[in-house]
């Protein structure tokens, strides 16, 4: 079992996608990319233009859930958003249900966004994938593909 997410290895590799199939959903129409890096991370590193922003830290506490030490440093090292329940999910089923999308969501790395992902599904959102390799493989991405003509 993964302590972070609560399940078995083998489940968390059903739960990822690659970048190229994320983006490319997304330009179809059939996806969501939510970004779910906190706030400051976003200001430090840069935005996904598209993405729909939904801090991770604050859902779990929002929930009750408790974080990890490493996840409370990460969340108060930056100004945490205040998300209510009614808000976080008026987002996600407009998102999910109300598009029948696919929920990507996407970390710094991947490895926060395996977590997301697997919270989703707990939830209730069976769509909910994680992007492998996160911002990192995005912004590796955006600097070897070459500009494509918007239509």
């Amino acid at each position: 079992m993964n302590a972070q997410t609560n399940l078995p290895p083998a489940s968390l590799a059903n739960l990822e996608i690659t970048l190229p199939t994320a983006l490319e959903l997304c330009r179809l129409g059939l996806a969501t990319l939510i970004d779910i890096r906190q706030l400051f991370e976003i200001e430090l590193k840069g935005a996904i233009p598209g993405s729909v922003h939904i801090p991770m830290f604050e859902v779990k506490l929002m929930l009750g859930q408790t974080l990890t030490e490493d996840e409370q440093d990460i969340l108060d090292a930056g100004q945490p958003k205040d998300m209510d329940a009614q808000t976080f999910f008026t987002m996600i089923n407009e998102l999910h249900h109300g598009r029948d999308h696919l929920l990507l969501c996407i970390c710094n790395s991947g490895r926060r966004s395996l977590t997301a992902a697997s919270m989703l599904h707990s939830l209730g959102y069976p769509k909910a994938l994680s992007v492998a390799g996160g911002f990192q493989a995005w912004k590796k991405w955006m600097a070897t593909t070459p500009a494509t003509p918007s239509p």
